[in-house]
């Protein structure tokens, strides 16, 4: 299959072998290791059509793995520490980075591969032919991964013959119930103590205890419980003050559409899942706040697309389309964006099935790799790798530290953004920045007023219960 983007063809597979070529040509540092870790991907590419020779320059501008989070306690009032350290997030920062030094060569009079003078006096609009793909590797966490199981994974006990003895019936609902989770209950994430999404929670292991505390109960009954179409389950919880979910057999398990925060090490995260800030920056754009000031209109992507893995078309644009689709009242630009959502037919080599097939008993038990990767296409230091939201490696005495910071982080950004500032020529300046006495991160993110009217409509619309970030984190210059 090949999507035709304006005459020009381009298919999902070929832009997930790039990812994954991409990946294999980065250096060993923060990759997982054979047979024992594994980890996700994601990146951002841009595409620059060619309409003279039918053709498209594909370009990856953001790569990056991982699969993490930090608990609400770890968070920094200095923007040093990434909060979200899952494979879609890190690729999206990485890509503001490449942004902010592509207007940063504008303003400085550079060639810029991305953008050109706008018709608004200090804006930046996007070139002709110039458009954006988001790529994952696996379903992003959330209600994305939410859908029913399908074929054999609908069905994971074996069939039981009517016939057989009611003591063989027991023998065999008991051994149904304790079937191997990873081979029966394997949904879009794999789910351990701090995941990046789920291995689904076990069904079977709600069954068992029905099993072995209703002793009396009809072991019939039992096997057609066995057989209950099942759920895709995510170890993303719903946020505070929704309904919580039902938690019941089957397809009842999940509620869907809601917003979702990420599982950390035991610690309940601030990080909204994937599928939810996916949906976000379908309307407000993935350029964020800040750099929005000198855009004349919010960058969307053109297109999603997933990797192999447990997939459903429904499920994704639900979670990410439909969610959203009927907010009105933006700002001019704005709007709720309708991106293709296709899927690959390739996997990735370093996720958790790949991972398993190599696995050997004498490396001990598979678990995410704890390094997450952030590669761009920037001038200096495109590669950064960091671990626990920190550069991987930093001791303990350089935390808090301008050497242990990502370069993706928000203090980093946000002081690629101030240079940004400082390059261009006050008579240039977005009009949103003129003679304004702006100081921290959360003065101009305020400043940057349709972008900020935009979420207003985005929240009252569509996502009452977003949680808010603390004011006292977003204070830091």
């Amino acid at each position: 299959f090949k999507l035709n983007i304006k005459g020009i063809m381009w298919s999902p597979d070929e832009i997930s072998s790039l990812c994954y070529n991409h990946f294999n040509k980065l250096p060993k540092r923060g990759k997982p290791e054979a047979g024992r870790e594994w980890t996700l991907l994601a990146a951002v590419i841009l595409l620059t059509d060619s309409s003279e020779q039918k053709t498209v320059h594909k370009q990856i501008v953001s790569l990056g793995t991982g699969t993490k989070c930090i608990g609400q306690s770890a968070m920094s009032t200095k923007g040093d520490i990434l909060n979200d350290s899952h494979a879609e997030v890190i690729a999206r920062r990485g890509c503001v980075r490449y942004l902010t030094e592509q207007l940063y060569r504008a303003v400085s009079g550079q060639s810029s591969d991305v953008f050109c003078p706008g018709s608004e006096e200090g804006k930046w609009a996007v070139k002709p032919g110039v458009s954006f793909l988001f790529f994952t590797s696996q379903t992003p966490c959330g209600d994305a991964s939410i859908f029913p199981m399908t074929g054999s994974q609908a069905q994971p006990c074996e069939p039981v013959n009517a016939i057989q003895s009611e003591e063989s019936e027991r023998r065999g609902l008991k051994r149904h119930a304790e079937c191997d989770l990873e081979e029966t209950r394997q949904g879009p994430r794999m789910k351990t103590s701090d995941n990046h999404s789920s291995h689904r929670k076990s069904g079977n292991t709600n069954e068992h205890e029905v099993i072995t505390e209703n002793k009396e109960s009809n072991p019939l009954n039992e096997v057609l419980r066995c057989h209950l179409p099942d759920l895709h389950r995510t170890g993303a919880k719903c946020v505070p003050d929704s309904p919580a979910d039902p938690l019941q057999p089957g397809l009842l398990y999940h509620s869907v559409g809601v917003l979702r925060l990420k599982p950390g090490r035991g610690e309940r995260t601030l990080s909204l899942s994937c599928s939810d800030k996916l949906a976000r920056w379908g309307v407000l754009g993935f350029q964020g706040a800040l750099l929005y000031h000198f855009l004349q209109a919010p960058l969307y992507f053109r297109a999603v697309v997933v990797g192999k893995c447990p997939y459903s078309h429904q499920a994704m644009q639900r979670a990410l389309k439909t969610r959203c689709s009927d907010v009105r009242d933006l700002p001019s630009g704005f709007s709720a964006h309708d991106p293709e959502i296709l899927q690959s037919g390739l996997e990735f080599p370093h996720n958790h099935t790949h991972t398993e097939s190599k696995h050997t008993h004498t490396q001990g038990r598979i678990s995410p790799c704890g390094a997450a990767i952030s590669w761009c296409a920037v001038s200096q230091q495109p590669l950064d790798v960091t671990a626990n939201g920190y550069k991987q490696g930093v001791t303990k005495k350089a935390l808090g530290t301008s050497q242990a910071r990502s370069l993706i982080s928000k203090v980093e950004l946000f002081h690629s953004f101030l240079k940004l500032v400082a390059a261009t020529e006050d008579s240039r300046l977005p009009e949103s920045l003129r003679g304004k006495d702006l100081k921290t991160y959360w003065d101009y993110k305020q400043a940057a007023g349709a972008y900020q009217q935009a979420w207003t409509q985005l929240r009252l619309q569509a996502f009452p219960l977003w949680p808010r970030s603390p004011r006292e984190l977003l204070l830091f210059s």
